[in-house]
């Protein structure tokens, strides 16, 4: 009697129920009071009201997390998790969705549905994942649940940017952290690792300016108020702010401070993929520091291999490749660009696009010159197949810039072009100019 006052109490105020609302027209509150002071026993038929008004369950309230269905659904999605860090997302959709989230708490049915839409985007189901998350967010809205619906936003955001829907990713940010401001809730981790990620779709949406006041707020914020993983994550992304701007320098100490606040635990899930992008502005920055892009790339490896996607292994492959070219050693650079394409197959993606890239520069480095031009016109392929963003049209920048150092003066031209264009600079003539033009040819 005393676990089932207890659990029917720690339910109600995680509910945030008044004795009075939880009682509802179904009880007294005299009756609820009882109850949580151990001194009623209530019938499996009150039990069933009660469990449906705290989000909960008869089993749950009667055995807690003894009771079968919550501890076998506990150690499933604990099973799922594990596959997920393991590079097995397909193995952990599998395993989720046999599960029934329905009948067990809400608090473990969040938590099954999360790992879902995880998997999901793992396995580039952006779709199927915000079709998980978007309902999550309503619901913990409505709960008053501030703290959970920042986390599912979070990954939502991603979601929307991953998928390229930039308004939406800022629209479902900004509206979740006006909540959390309003419940005083600012310089919480869950707080500055939504801010820190929807900085990436500002980034990504041309909204540069904006972005780069927006980090140096957060920074004042997370050390003022934040954990050292919280405020980690805020200098991760204004790195990526710092960087979308060429300003390496502070780039590199941007990330290097987040190094240094998330390494305080350990390697996590977020380390690797911090050391992936700090490789990626060593490589890139004028002078170029290849050996620590190494150094940094040989630390994740270990890490990816045992959590990290395809594609997050193919950008070491593609980042080494870019090393070893800085190092005058063509042979191994093209094979770590092989390496790439081999883990990222035919289907046509950004990454592809990058890594054909990398291969024409080894290529090209080597003396042959017509492979070069081979793996260049993949990359235009690949890239005449995405959708337009920021990201697409730097790799067409990349592009051009090759096609004009082998004198391709049309291919050039058609590159810069296409990267004016998706970057949102679209041709401007007048009608009538154009007319004057033909007539001149």
């Amino acid at each position: 009697m005393t676990k089932i006052a207890d659990r029917v109490r720690q339910a109600r105020l995680a509910a945030g129920l008044s004795q009075t609302a939880l009682a509802g027209d179904a009880f007294s509150p005299s009756y609820i009071s009882l109850i949580e002071a151990g001194r009623r026993e209530p019938t499996d038929a009150a039990l069933a009201v009660l469990a449906t008004r705290l989000g909960s369950t008869v089993e749950y309230l009667k055995h807690g997390d003894d009771g079968p269905n919550e501890a076998r659904t506990r150690l499933e999605i604990d099973y799922a998790k594990l596959e997920l860090t393991s590079g097995e997302p397909a193995a952990a959709k599998v395993r989720l969705e046999r599960l029934d989230l329905d009948a067990v708490t809400h608090a473990l049915r969040v938590d099954g549905l999360l790992t879902l839409a995880r998997a999901n985007e793992s396995l580039g189901a952006l779709e199927d994942a915000v079709g998980i998350l978007e309902p999550l967010l309503v619901d913990a809205r409505s709960r008053g649940h501030h703290l959970d619906a920042a986390i599912v936003a979070t990954g939502l955001v991603a979601s929307y940017l991953e998928a390229g829907d930039l308004h939406r990713s800022v629209e479902v940010g900004e509206r979740t952290l006006r909540d959390l401001d309003s419940a005083l809730l600012t310089g919480t981790d869950e707080y500055l690792r939504l801010a820190s990620t929807v900085l990436w779709a500002y980034v990504e949406r041309g909204d540069l300016l904006y972005a780069t006041h927006r980090a140096s707020e957060l920074i004042r914020q997370a050390e003022a108020l934040g954990s050292p993983r919280g405020r980690g994550s805020v200098y991760w992304n204004a790195a990526v702010v710092a960087e979308h701007r060429r300003d390496y320098e502070l780039a590199q100490r941007y990330t290097e401070r987040a190094l240094a606040l998330l390494g305080e635990g350990g390697e996590g899930r977020d380390l690797p993929r911090l050391r992936l992008n700090y490789a990626s502005l060593l490589v890139h920055s004028e002078p170029p520091e290849p050996h620590e892009a190494l150094r940094q790339l040989d630390r994740a490896i270990p890490y990816l291999v045992a959590g990290g996607s395809e594609i997050e292994l193919s950008r070491v492959d593609v980042l080494r490749s870019r090393a070893h070219l800085v190092l005058h050693d063509p042979i191994l650079a093209e094979a770590c660009a092989r390496d790439a394409l081999a883990r990222l197959g035919e289907q046509p993606r950004l990454e592809t696009a990058v890594a054909h890239l990398a291969l024409g520069d080894a290529l090209h480095a080597r003396g042959d010159v017509e492979g070069a031009s081979k793996a260049h016109g993949w990359a235009a392929d690949m890239l005449g197949m995405m959708s337009a963003n920021r990201q697409s049209a730097a790799a067409w920048r990349q592009l051009g810039d090759r096609f004009l150092g082998t004198g391709d003066i049309a291919g050039a031209a058609h590159a810069f072009d296409r990267a004016l264009r998706e970057a949102g600079i679209r041709p401007a003539v007048p009608a009538v100019l154009r007319e004057v033009w033909s007539a001149e040819v």
